[in-house]
This record gives C-alpha cells, structure tokens and sequence, in this order.
C-alpha cells in the first residue's frame, strides 16, 4: 500500500510523519511542489496488456495531463527481476540529481520508492498501482526500484531527450534506507 514517510535530512531513523492515506500524502507533498494523485482505468487490463493497451486503457488522463503540463511525449517502461541490466539501471536512479523538467510517472504495477529532498527533510514516498508522481524540475531526489524489481510505470517527458540527470554530487542518499519489493 502507498506509503508516505518524512524524516529530518540527518537521520534516516528519526520519522517525522508516517501515513498511507492518500489525501494526507498528497497535501504533505504539495508545499514542495509534488503533485501526488492516483488514476484507475476506464477499461480494465489484463495481466498480458500489450504497451499500447496499457496506453489507451490511461489515454485521457495521459492527454489532460500532457495538455496541462506540455508533455510532448510518453512511454510505458517495464522492470521485472529477470531483466539483465536491473543492477545496473537500480545504481543509475540510487544517488541525488534533479533534472530540467518536471519527472512525471505513474505506475500502473508494481511499485518502487522516491526520495524527495526538501525543506531540510527527505520524503520518503513508496508508489504502488495506480499513483501518480509529478517532481518539479530542480527538486533534489533519487529512486529505488529495489534489488528484484517489478514495475510498470508510464512517463511523460518535455524534452526529446526523456529522462536526463544532473547528479548533486551528494551523498544523503547512502543514510536513508533502501528499498525492498515485496515477492509478487
């Protein structure tokens, strides 16, 4: 189940906040700029969906969106344990950056963790089935899709060049405890 967790930025251990109720996460998020909400499909999907089925099952959401925030392209992006490169693309996301524009996910299986750092604290935000994330451009934050992990998760990208990082050169992220997926 989604999962809001607020800690001070020095201590990976002292919670200031701890809530799985949606309406308390997404106002505990809004003061730094994220935008927190969840969708559910107008049609269902079955465990086979193709990309493109997954796509349009989502497709007004995806287009009011896009229209809302300027996105001018989007994807579905599959992780699963098997994957070859999953220790390699689980580092690429592990340490502090902030990107040029906004980084807009939602997953539509799954689940993996954000970490948002703000306001001298870091929230700690486990996304699952049916959330979507909007971190505004220039918020310090990193990722963790965990060591076996299993998402689905549609992005929305401004730029040609999708997702792009510039690293802080931070290392709050190693304080911080890493993310597990639960076995499906």
């Amino acid at each position: 189940m989604t999962r809001l967790t607020v800690y001070g930025e020095g201590n990976g251990a002292a919670t200031e906040l701890d809530t799985r109720d949606g309406v308390a996460i997404a106002a505990a998020l809004k003061p730094i700029g994220v935008s927190f909400t969840r969708w559910t499909p107008k049609t269902p999907l079955t465990a086979d969906a193709s990309d493109a089925d997954v796509l349009a099952a989502y497709g007004d959401e995806i287009k009011a969106l896009a229209d809302s925030g300027g996105y001018q392209s989007w994807d579905l992006i599959r992780m699963f344990p098997d994957n070859p490169k999953k220790d390699e693309l689980r580092a690429k996301f592990l340490d502090e950056h902030i990107h040029m524009e906004d980084e807009v996910r939602f997953f539509v299986e799954g689940s993996g963790m954000f970490y948002l750092h703000a306001n001298e604290k870091v929230h700690m935000l486990l996304c699952e089935a049916g959330d979507m994330i909007s971190v505004p451009a220039g918020l310090k934050h990193w990722f963790d899709m965990g060591s076996q992990p299993r998402f689905a998760a549609i992005r929305l990208f401004t730029t040609p060049e999708g997702w792009v990082a510039k690293f802080t050169g931070d290392q709050i992220a190693q304080a911080f405890p890493r993310y597990e997926a639960k076995a499906a």
